[in-house]
């Protein structure tokens, strides 16, 4: 077994398992959540293959099973299913036991339109760098959508997010080389800032709080959509 296949069976295996707790009952969210995570998770695979196909990023065969579909590896395309899998679920797991743990709606509104502003102003000045060009115009897309839609998910997941970063900071620290030899995912450093917290290229934050608020908006639009 490959250690990113490793990585990703320890990721995904409480949070499936805890999925069926009686106080949780996060199961009967599944209707909801899956649909959402293969949506986005189309959108990420496909730029994620146009990015590894240019060099922008890649992968160690050493660290891998050697099953690629799309010249992915199949454990980076799983990746788009377990981690917002496991996320999702500790983000309603925190808002279960901590119903009240919200940012004010003026702080929020705030706070989103700060990073929006931000990252156009980081896209702007990084044209070249193509990661950081992308991450932060997809970030910025989503921060927006949120104030579109009017979602008050942002108020807690702002909270949560900090939760999520505990497991993040492990598993993507491996990944991008902490305590390991070489990487498991390397970066071409040309196409990003070439700032890493640990390991883990600053663009990967915004990568992971993206990729978890699209699927947070799309799960709370189906659930709108279902009831009507």
């Amino acid at each position: 077994m490959s250690l990113y296949f490793i990585l990703l069976t320890a990721s995904g295996a409480v949070p499936l398992l805890l999925s069926f707790d009686k106080r949780l009952q996060f199961y009967k969210q599944w209707k909801y959540v899956f649909p959402s995570i293969l949506l986005v998770a189309l959108v990420y695979v496909v730029f994620d293959v146009s990015f590894t196909n240019r060099g922008i990023w890649g992968f160690n065969p050493e660290y891998l099973s050697g099953i690629y579909l799309f010249s992915l590896p199949l454990e980076e395309i799983l990746f788009f299913i377990v981690i917002p899998y496991a996320s999702i679920f500790l983000h309603e797991s925190v808002r279960e036991y901590f119903p009240k743990l919200e940012i004010p709606k003026s702080i929020n509104m705030a706070l989103i339109i700060a990073l929006i502003v931000l990252c156009l102003l980081i896209a702007v000045f990084n044209t070249e760098k193509s990661y950081t060009f992308y991450i932060s115009l997809k970030l910025a897309v989503a921060l927006l959508l949120s104030l579109l839609l009017n979602s008050r998910i942002p108020r807690s997941f702002f909270i949560t997010f900090g939760v999520i970063l505990v497991p993040f900071l492990i598993v993507n620290g491996i990944l991008t080389g902490s305590y390991i030899e070489g990487e498991v995912v390397w970066y071409n450093n040309d196409e990003n800032l070439g700032i890493r917290i640990f390991t883990i290229p600053v663009e990967d934050f915004a990568y992971a709080f993206s990729m978890i608020l699209y699927n947070l908006l799309l799960i709370e639009q189906i659930k709108k959509r279902t009831k009507k």
